[in-house]
């Protein structure tokens, strides 16, 4: 690495890192703010651990306002760059914009690794063990606080609410099912519910009919085409999944198109986190780094600023598509990332070129 290398590096690290820092310490505030979840924790576990559940949460928001924070930060460097005349030297020597950003995109790509397969699953891992449930709500992808789950096995068709679970929710408790299609009782009852190779077995079951009166059957079956992973994760929101977790459940098979979809999304986002903080970057440099006469950079960095947060709200959106399977997760993931890079390049050539 070059001196020339170093110093933009330093320059541009130093204030992306201040201006995380920054958002990070606002949202920790915010989040110190749910009293009811603070003191939830404090009571079952102790104050430390409360602490550091109010640092971890910071740490998950955070990581979702990267594009922006990097897209700041990235800014305030080239023009401390541009203000102490280091950025022009370095362009009148004759070295290009490209090898200029050479050195931040690397170092960025990097980082983005280690924030998305380890910061990333150190604050969900946290987060899972001491988030405790809001009043009324529920993290699971149904609402209520029943558990309610559509299954189907060929012709059979039926609705299985559960009232309690283990965890993974392979073995559910106070069971009732109700039938929607295929030759079977139209209301069951079991104490418990194990699925087991493609079938949720039931040691009890008190079975019902409208004509005949209840009766008692043993080891009771009911296919299913739900594989333990597919439970799993509709017993539980994928953003409290790590990235390793959802690589495992995706590669075991999810048949249900709508948990797969969402699954999916946020393992593809994870790994698209460097593409979508490299596309904030070129923005960023695009919109800053060119030459001007005069010392007014305000809308330069405005525009900058507005396409930034354009892009964090296509993200956004294009996510919530993809995980309800609107879009192809890959494309919904990739999309907005590449058209960034797009952007910030364009931009680039045209400044290069001597254009703007």
């Amino acid at each position: 690495m070059s001196r020339i290398d170093l110093l933009v590096l330093t320059r541009l690290g130093g204030r992306i890192a201040t201006i995380v820092f920054v958002f990070y310490g606002l949202i920790a505030l915010v989040e110190s703010l749910d009293t009811w979840r603070f003191n939830y924790v404090a009571e079952s576990q102790g104050v430390p651990l409360a602490i550091l559940m109010v640092a971890m949460s910071a740490v998950r928001w955070t990581i979702k306002t990267l594009p922006v924070t990097v897209l700041l930060g990235a800014i305030l460097g080239f023009l401390d760059l541009k203000a102490r005349h280091e950025l022009t030297v370095i362009a009148a020597s004759g070295i290009s914009i490209w090898r200029i950003v050479r050195a931040p995109t690397l170092a960025l790509i990097l980082v983005s690794f280690v924030i998305a397969l380890g910061a990333e699953t150190m604050s969900t891992q946290i987060n899972r063990q001491l988030y405790p449930t809001s009043p009324g709500k529920s993290s699971m992808l149904t609402d209520g606080d029943d558990i309610w789950l559509e299954q189907r096995s060929g012709e059979f068709r039926y609705v299985l609410l559960a009232r309690a679970m283990q965890p993974g929710g392979s073995v559910l408790g106070d069971v009732t099912v109700y039938a929607l299609g295929g030759e079977m009782p139209p209301r069951i009852e079991a104490p418990e519910a194990q699925l087991r190779d493609g079938q949720w077995l039931m040691p009890e079951a008190i079975v019902r009919t409208a004509d005949a009166p209840a009766r008692l059957l043993r080891d009771f079956a009911l296919p299913t085409t739900s594989s333990p992973a597919e439970i799993s994760l509709k017993l539980a929101s994928t953003e409290d999944m790590t990235f390793f977790e959802l690589s495992r459940l995706v590669s075991a098979g999810i048949a249900d198109e709508g948990i797969r979809a969402a699954a999916t999304m946020r393992l593809i986002k994870l790994l698209s986190l460097p593409l979508v903080l490299t596309g904030s970057l070129f923005i960023a440099f695009a919109f800053t780094a060119g030459y001007r006469r005069s010392a007014n950079y305000g809308p330069a960095v405005l525009s900058g600023i507005v396409l930034g947060f354009v892009v964090f709200v296509i993200t956004e959106m294009a996510d919530r598509a993809g995980s309800t399977g609107v879009l192809d997760p890959t494309f919904a993931a990739v999309g907005p990332a590449l058209v960034a890079i797009v952007i910030g390049v364009t931009v680039l050539l045209y400044k290069e070129d001597g254009r703007a």
